[in-house]
């Protein structure tokens, strides 16, 4: 149909005014917004919208803060967990190869897991020998004794160590009874409770290893070994507890003398060596923190007094330290017997002969005795075999001249270290330690030396019977090379490289005494307590003993130390067995 001209022009413009005209209010909300208009010219067409307020740079940088510390706690806490889950599951391991050297390794103190954590186990087979299946960290063996760390966050199993090794090593919870450095054998025997048919074997080695440390040195001292408490294993760390709240407990029973209490609660500490100077800082700890609390009226009575042969505590120490320690105690009223000698332990008292020569019979409670040495029956009675050699009753000789390379002088095939030796150095954890990672390294330099000698060997016989001129050319060059590699495989002496003393003294207070370029950097107080603990936590052997560690002192400072002493893992075992006879 067609529409005339002035119909089509009235419509047209009828359409453009309606498209140029106003539109409804509600038709904005459907339509997108074309452009961006300013605070001020939204403010000015619409008077009645409040302008948006600026965000201020403190809530942008609190907002910035808390996503990087979630992200950072998120990912901490993942990388913890996958730590763990590898620690607890480790990989499959190589079997033994009859073709490598077997290394047996008596012990499992600092030296030899020194030497398990470094060792390369593809270039030999490995055992371990030793009574206890763990390693116990004993620096912190005091902190076990008053109750501030539980017993299992200080000990490792060994055979953590060694599943994570390429090459499966053998554990085997035994107790060395006889070397024959003749026939290159040793002899063990097994002392556990439960035994099966076969409690005794000998095995052959290659190299041994005497890691097996030291016992308790009393002196032949009467009653030391009937009556005292010791302070070189876990279960000493357990029974003196167990005997320090028994002391406690019996003073509070009523009807207690005055005079029996103070006997009671005087607590006796012979040796002024680290653990000596440790344990009573500890116990001061466990008094004023806790048991003044618990025990109101027996805190006051309760005291310590450490004894001392020499003319002062901490003889490793600068004479600064020494100094700072000895006022620390006199402050923490730890009283410090310097030049006595303990010539007696009683059942109720110890025998003091005084620096003027004279004896004074001091009553207590509880001795404990944090000092000296010897050599175990393993140890003796294979340097009573070579006793021209071995003629030191302090410990294994290592032959260490020209060089030190921690071998046993007189016997083919066996390095001592750590306690059972004599070196120039101390017996130290941290001595043990450097000795147990040296021997590590230079065992697999002689590996790789065998294996070049086997090389050069094999060689040298192939030529003999190659008739080519230029196979026995080809030959001779590789003989030259093995020869070449073979020199520069050098057997570096040991050298100890020493990184401080530290030791704990109470009151949350410690001392350092560490190297710093050619002299030493003392430090004590609060700020080397933090230091103290952040370096025995970094010294810890895994994340497992780290945490529980560090949990334990978060635990003691918000709830104290334990003061119940009734359960015992031990206790209850000797229960039943005595029940069961």
């Amino acid at each position: 149909m067609q529409l005339n001209r002035p119909a089509t022009r009235i419509l047209t413009r009828s359409l453009v005014q309606s498209r140029l005209g106003p539109r409804p209010s509600h038709a904005g909300r459907f339509l997108p917004s074309r452009t961006l208009t300013t605070q001020s010219e939204a403010s000015q067409a619409n008077p009645d919208v409040p302008p948006t307020p600026k965000q201020s740079k403190w809530r942008g940088f609190l907002q910035i803060l808390g996503r990087t510390t979630l992200i950072t706690l998120l990912g901490g806490a993942g990388t913890f967990y996958y730590i763990t889950q590898r620690e607890r599951s480790p990989g499959s391991q190589l079997p033994f190869d009859n073709t490598k050297k077997t290394v047996v390794i008596l012990g499992s103190g600092w030296g030899s897991t020194s030497l398990l954590k470094t060792i390369d186990t593809t270039e030999y087979n490995v055992v371990v020998i030793s009574p206890k299946n763990f390693f116990l960290f004993t620096p912190l063996l005091p902190s076990v004794a008053v109750g501030t760390l539980n017993p299992r966050s200080i000990i490792q199993s060994t055979r953590y160590i060694t599943r994570h090794k390429a090459r499966g090593v053998s554990v085997i919870e035994a107790e060395a009874k006889e070397v024959d450095h003749v026939n290159k054998t040793v002899t063990f025997v097994d002392n556990s409770e439960v035994q099966g048919q076969i409690t005794s074997k000998t095995i052959k080695y290659d190299y041994l290893v005497m890691a097996v440390g030291a016992e308790v040195q009393t002196f032949g001292i009467p009653g030391v070994q009937e009556h005292a408490c010791f302070m070189k294993e876990l279960a000493d760390a357990e029974r003196m507890q167990k005997r320090f709240m028994d002391c406690i407990e019996t003073a509070a029973f009523p009807g207690q003398s005055n005079e029996e209490q103070e006997r009671l609660l005087h607590m006796v500490v012979v040796g002024g060596g680290p653990t000596g100077i440790e344990l009573s800082g500890e116990l001061h700890d466990f008094l004023e923190d806790d048991l003044k609390y618990w025990y109101p009226e027996l805190a006051s009575k309760i005291k310590i007094t450490l004894v001392e042969a020499l003319p002062s505590v901490l003889p490793m120490f600068s004479k600064q330290l020494i100094e700072y320690t000895e006022s620390t105690f006199k402050e923490s009223k730890i009283d410090i017997m310097t030049k006595t000698m303990v010539k007696e332990v009683k059942p109720n008292s110890v025998v003091l002969q005084m620096p003027d020569k004279s004896i004074k019979e001091l009553p207590c409670g509880m001795v404990v005795w944090a000092g000296g040495n010897k050599g175990r029956k393993v140890t003796n009675d294979l340097m009573a075999k070579l006793p021209v050699e071995q003629n030191n009753r302090r410990g294994i000789v290592v032959d260490a001249s020209p060089a030190d390379y921690l071998r046993m002088k007189g016997a083919d095939g066996i390095y001592a270290i750590g306690d059972c030796s004599v070196t120039a150095y101390a017996p130290t954890a941290q001595v043990a330690s450097q000795e147990g990672a040296y021997l590590a390294r230079m065992l697999v330099q002689m590996a790789k030396k065998d294996s070049l000698d086997q090389k050069v060997s094999g060689l040298e016989t192939e030529l003999s019977t190659t008739a080519s001129e230029e196979d026995r050319k080809r030959i001779g060059d590789e003989i030259e090379v093995a020869k070449g590699q073979m020199a520069k495989v050098k057997l570096r002496p040991f050298h100890y490289s020493h990184q401080g003393s530290l030791a704990y003294i109470g009151s949350e207070k410690a001392i350092a005494d560490l190297p710093f370029m050619n002299g030493n950097v003392a430090s004590g107080g609060v700020a080397t307590f933090l230091f103290w603990r952040s370096a025995y936590l970094s010294t810890l052997f895994s994340l497992r003993n780290r945490t529980l560690v560090a949990t334990d002192w978060m635990k003691v400072k918000l709830f104290g130390r334990p003061i119940s002493h009734g359960f015992r893992p031990l206790a209850i075992l000797l229960y039943f067995k005595i029940g069961m006879k």
